[in-house]
């Protein structure tokens, strides 16, 4: 009896899991804006979640006039080791780098009035890019359609207007196919209206199909994308470092800085803005600052070059460029950018000098910071010269002082440093205040 039930157990588990899977499943993915590193992340999560699923198929909706080769190149390939079905839906336009995603599918299918192609790489202005961009393009849309077993000469026309295919395309235009030519030239395999004429096509009549969503995670990620608060963060990185200088050793604002850094990089380097390099110049730049502050006093060429990198890294991470080249990076991407960042540093400012006093003195701030006064009166002493007072002291300066060095009075060797400026060793110098472990001085 036990026998039989295990088994009965079996084959009723069995039943219920081929019914559950007797539905093919299609992942419903929809690219409906310029190619960015948004959208290589968002399909790529797309192909994740397709293979965690056990997805089918995966029907690729686009609706896009192209954007950044590189990304698009990213999603190419990514598309073309897929080993699962992957339709393209074109529901009105795949130009430039969509025509290239689209031509990596398996299929194309193409909305009434859609088209295809246009795929010559241009600069953000408009303007051809240069030679070594085109001569790229054409040969991964050449490859790519000789991989799917496409007219590879066709695909290379919709990036060179110099091929002629006598009346396809004659020379010196662009090809781009409408949707009755893409059919006529192997380039789409009907036009449909909708995904269920797709399915019925491909010979599926029964399915359940599922939409991709970006996560809860993402849209987090993506929030932290917006401008505004992108400078809300950079605030607070400038902020949490000035108010930790002010009252070392409390701790809260440094890790306020620190928290605001990883939320500023972290998305955008998930979505393919920040590079590694853009992070480390960042790195760099604080700790030149660093360096300045605390290693070499004054304002010299460590704190310039600190600036420099600190601001720049902040700029650069927010813009999608290849080591300084800016050819395929909008003057409004750029602007956008350099604004956010000033504006986070203007409010970091403000806050310094009109809300720093304010902190300092609230009873939030008085519970996490010391607060004591040790008085003279109570029998404290900041000064390390218990003995006898040496202000109004003379003596000379035993090595260099620029501004800190050594001095000798009464045949004994001090430290001291001076007010800023420079003393030559030799010069003859008056002690003007003694606190401290260093005696502060001025030229006789």
């Amino acid at each position: 009896m036990r026998k039989l039930f295990t088994l009965g157990a079996i084959l009723i588990t069995g039943l219920l899991f081929a019914q559950e899977r007797e539905k093919p499943l299609v992942l419903h993915l929809k690219i409906s804006d310029v190619i960015d590193p948004r959208t290589n992340r968002y399909s790529e999560l797309g192909l994740e979640k397709a293979e965690e699923l056990n997805a089918d198929y995966i029907i690729l909706e686009l609706d896009t006039y192209g954007g950044a080769l590189n990304d698009a190149d990213d999603i190419r390939t990514r598309i073309l080791n897929y080993e699962k079905p992957i339709f393209a839906y074109i529901n009105k336009d795949a130009a430039s780098a969509g025509a290239l995603i689209s031509i990596a599918c398996d299929s194309i299918y193409m909305a009434k009035g859609s088209s295809i192609g246009a795929a010559t790489v241009v600069t953000q202005d408009g303007a051809a890019a240069p030679d070594k961009y085109q001569s790229y393009m054409r040969s991964i849309m050449r490859s790519t359609a000789e991989a799917k077993g496409r007219n590879p000469r066709m695909a290379e026309a919709m990036v060179d207007e110099d091929i002629d295919l006598d009346s396809i395309a004659t020379e010196g235009k662009i090809l781009t196919l409408s949707t009755s030519e893409a059919i006529k030239y192997g380039f789409c395999e009907a036009e449909v209206s909708s995904i269920d004429d797709i399915m019925k096509r491909a010979g599926v009549e029964d399915y359940d199909i599922q939409e991709f969503q970006l996560g809860a995670t993402e849209k987090i990620i993506s929030l932290f994308l917006n401008p505004f608060v992108s400078g809300i963060l950079i605030l607070i990185i400038i902020g949490g470092i000035y108010f930790e200088l002010q009252t070392p050793g409390v701790g809260f604002p440094i890790l306020a800085s620190l928290i605001a850094v990883i939320l500023y990089f972290v998305p955008n380097y998930l979505n393919g803005l920040a590079e590694n390099w853009e992070i480390i110049m960042f790195v760099v730049g604080i700790l030149l600052i660093a360096l300045e502050v605390f290693v070499i006093p004054g304002f010299g060429l460590p704190g310039i070059l600190g600036l420099i990198c600190t601001i720049g890294a902040l700029v650069l991470v927010m813009l999608n460029n290849d080591v300084f080249d800016f050819s395929f990076v909008g003057g409004d991407q750029i602007f956008i950018s350099v604004i956010t960042v000033i504006a986070g540093m203007l409010g970091a400012i403000v806050v310094m000098f009109f809300g720093g006093a304010r902190l300092l003195n609230s009873n939030v701030f008085k519970r996490i910071a010391l607060q004591d006064v040790q008085d003279t009166e109570q029998g404290f002493t900041s000064t390390f010269y218990k003995e006898k007072s040496l202000i109004g002291k003379k003596g000379k300066a035993y090595t260099r002082l620029r501004p800190s060095g050594r001095i000798e009075i009464d045949g004994e060797i001090y430290d001291a440093f001076t007010r800023g400026n420079f003393i030559d060793e030799g010069v003859e110098v008056e002690v003007i205040s003694d606190e401290g472990t260093s005696l502060k001085v001025k030229e006789a």
